[in-house]
């Protein structure tokens, strides 16, 4: 064996330690490529009962994005296995309560059927912001390419960018879409009179 191939041994056994950064992501379709390093479906030497994968940490957790209304209609199970603990968690309310639980129910979800994905998600390192340890940081080698650009904001942009623009709509700096100003807290008419204490008319009937 020659000392090349030696290396290249070496490097398809050693753990690489990724980075991605999850700002304005679909945590869902960034979840199926995080899987990808963490399981080590990139290396010659993969197979699906070997602990070959990667380590991969995830920044920006706080900033991910989701399509549409899903905030609102999307919704996480969980029981306790005991009677009357089921509940139904909506995103958002995950998403305000843990920036980073969000992501990893993604990246969970997304190795469904793999026997060694609790192991796998050992390997994963999330962080809500920017900020991560030293000693975690001094180990990343390599940055996971971002799946959509990320948009510019209109309220990060210089001035003399904006005014250049041509402006549609002349509207107040308070103006609120009807529908959150009668939601401000995302909550459906049915939970806001279940809190309440109010009965719904299906209910009633």
């Amino acid at each position: 064996m020659t000392a090349l191939q030696r290396v290249q041994q070496w490097a398809s056994f050693a753990r690489v330690w990724h980075l991605f950064d999850a700002r304005w992501q679909n945590p869902f379709d960034s979840g199926v490529l995080i899987a990808k390093h963490l399981k080590g479906l990139q290396k010659p030497l993969y197979s699906e009962q070997s602990l070959c994968g990667d380590h991969v940490v995830v920044i920006n957790c706080r900033h991910i994005a989701l399509p549409g209304n899903e905030w609102r209609k999307r919704v996480f199970f969980h029981h306790q296995t005991y009677p009357g603990t089921a509940t139904w968690t909506p995103a958002w309310e995950m998403h305000t309560r843990d920036p980073t639980m969000v992501m990893k129910k993604a990246v969970y979800t997304s190795m469904h059927g793999n026997l060694l994905r609790r192991h796998n998600m050992m390997r994963l390192h999330l962080y809500a912001d920017e900020e991560v340890d030293p000693e975690v940081a001094a180990r990343v080698t390599n940055v996971i390419r971002q799946l959509r650009p990320i948009p510019e904001r209109l309220d990060l942009m210089e001035k003399e960018k904006v005014d250049s623009f041509p402006q549609i709509a002349d509207l107040n700096k308070d103006y609120v879409i009807p529908e959150l100003k009668e939601y401000p807290n995302w909550e459906s008419q049915h939970q806001k009179m279940k809190r309440q204490g109010k009965k719904s008319k299906s209910s009633a009937k």
